[in-house]
């Protein structure tokens, strides 16, 4: 006895239900990931800063007030401009302290007196935005500067006249991702902090309350 065959209209409907659900696990979009937790010193910045500078100069709008633009660590090679493995140590040493590569500064001219060539490896340095440079202007003003030898606070008038501030430093030790057993030797480097400021008296005000240690 020859079997009843079912109507094509019916086999279409029994899979259509097998489709949809495979359809629906197919669309199912992954999980966002969990959202950091902003800096405290941006949280600091927006909660008591702003209020506080607006205050004192005068600001009629949130958008006068300065803030921090970028926050910029270099270091020179020096004598090991021709060492591969040391200028490597250093990279490496720069990376740990900021949480991003560095990059290198070439000569742009050769100097004989200096044994430079044009093209050379002549430094390192690190530009920081956003989230990196909160959390490393936290690190520098609240650990690292404190750690200083004899550190009785950082100089007041070390403006370039258009709300810039630069502070050298002797030694990468101070800052707590480096330890002295692995420390090739000890290398001084100079950060930069790039701000929005006009004049060096408000970025001052700026720098100051979020808590960079001036001289008194």
């Amino acid at each position: 006895m020859a079997e009843k065959k079912e109507p094509a209209e019916n086999t279409a409907k029994k899979k259509a239900p097998a489709e949809k659900g495979a359809k629906a696990s197919a669309g199912k979009k992954e999980a966002p990931a969990a959202k950091r937790e902003p800096s405290r010193v941006l949280v600091q910045y927006r909660e008591e800063v702003v209020p506080y500078l607006m205050k004192k100069f005068g600001y009629k709008t949130v958008m006068q007030v300065p803030k921090i633009e970028k926050i910029v660590i270099n270091t020179g090679l020096g004598d090991i401009k021709d060492n591969q493995k040391s200028m490597q140590i250093i990279e490496n040493e720069l990376k740990l302290i900021t949480g991003q590569k560095p990059i290198y500064c070439k000569a742009t001219k050769s100097v004989a007196n200096f044994k430079v060539r044009e093209g050379m490896n002549i430094g390192l340095k690190v530009t920081l935005r956003g989230t990196r440079m909160y959390d490393f202007f936290d690190k520098f003003v609240s650990i690292a500067l404190p750690r200083v030898r004899d550190f009785r606070g950082v100089s007041a008038t070390a403006f370039d006249g258009r709300g810039n501030y630069a502070v050298g430093l002797k030694e990468q030790l101070i800052f707590p991702e480096i330890t002295y057993d692995q420390v090739e030797k000890i290398r001084g480097m100079d950060v930069c902090i790039v701000t929005t400021a006009q004049t060096d008296e408000e970025a001052r005000e700026l720098l100051r309350a979020l808590g960079m240690p001036f001289k008194k």
